[in-house]
C-alpha cells in the first residue's frame, strides 16, 4: 500500500514542476558547452585542413578555448549584470527595498558560462592531443565530438523533458555542419587563396 502510495506522491510532485523554470539555466549551461565544443572542434578542423601538424591543431583550439571561455564568461557578466541593474531598480520603484538573495549573481553566471565552454572544448582537444597521424586524428575528433553532440542534445532534452531523438539531431547536425564548412572553407582559402 505505501509503495502505490509513493508513486501517485511522485506522479503529483512531476506532474506539477514546472520545467519552463530551467530554460534560463539550461539553455544558458548547454549553449556555453556546445559552443565551447563546436567551435573549438570546427577551428581545429580548420586549421588541420592546411595544417597537419598535431602542434598546430592543438595550440588552435587551446586558443580558442581560452578566448571562448573568456568571451563568453565576459558576454555573460555584462549581460547578467544588466539584468541585475534592471531589477534593483524595479525593486526600488515597487518597495524602495532592494533583497538580494532574489537578485541574480553575475560573477556566478561569468563562471558558469566559461567553465560550460571549457567543458565542451576540452573534448575535441583530448581526443587530437595523442594522435600523431593527420587521417586518424581527424577521425579521432569527429567521433569523440559526435559522441559529445549526441550526448549534449540528449542531457538539454533529458532535463527538459523534451524529445531526446529530435534534440540530439538538431545538436548533431548543426555541430558536423559547423565543422564542415570551417574546414571546407579553410581548405579553398589554403589551396587558392594564400
Amino acid at each position: 500500500m505505501d509503495q502505490g502510495r509513493n508513486m501517485d506522491i511522485e506522479k503529483e510532485s512531476t506532474a506539477t514542476f514546472d520545467y519552463s523554470k530551467r530554460a534560463q539555466w539550461l539553455r544558458a549551461a548547454v549553449l556555453g558547452a556546445n559552443d565551447g565544443l563546436v567551435s573549438t572542434a570546427s577551428l581545429m578542423m580548420g586549421v588541420g585542413a592546411v595544417k597537419h601538424d598535431v602542434k598546430a591543431m592543438i595550440l588552435s583550439g587551446f586558443a580558442g578555448m581560452v578566448a571562448g571561455a573568456c568571451s563568453m564568461a565576459i558576454g555573460e557578466f555584462v549581460s547578467v549584470y544588466s539584468q541585475y541593474d534592471i531589477e534593483v531598480a524595479q525593486m526600488e520603484r515597487e518597495s524602495g527595498e532592494v533583497e538580494k538573495e532574489k537578485l541574480p549573481s553575475p560573477l556566478q553566471a561569468a563562471a558558469a558560462s566559461a567553465l560550460a565552454f571549457s567543458a565542451g572544448a576540452i573534448v575535441p582537444l583530448l581526443a587530437a592531443a595523442f594522435v600523431k597521424e593527420y587521417r586518424v586524428r581527424i577521425i579521432a575528433v569527429v567521433t569523440a565530438v559526435t559522441v559529445a553532440l549526441v550526448g549534449f542534445g540528449w542531457l538539454g532534452a533529458a532535463l527538459g523533458k523534451a524529445p531526446a531523438v529530435r534534440s540530439s539531431a538538431r545538436v548533431l547536425f548543426g555541430g558536423w555542419l559547423a565543422m564542415a564548412v570551417t574546414f571546407g572553407l579553410t581548405k579553398l582559402i589554403g589551396l587558392y587563396g594564400l
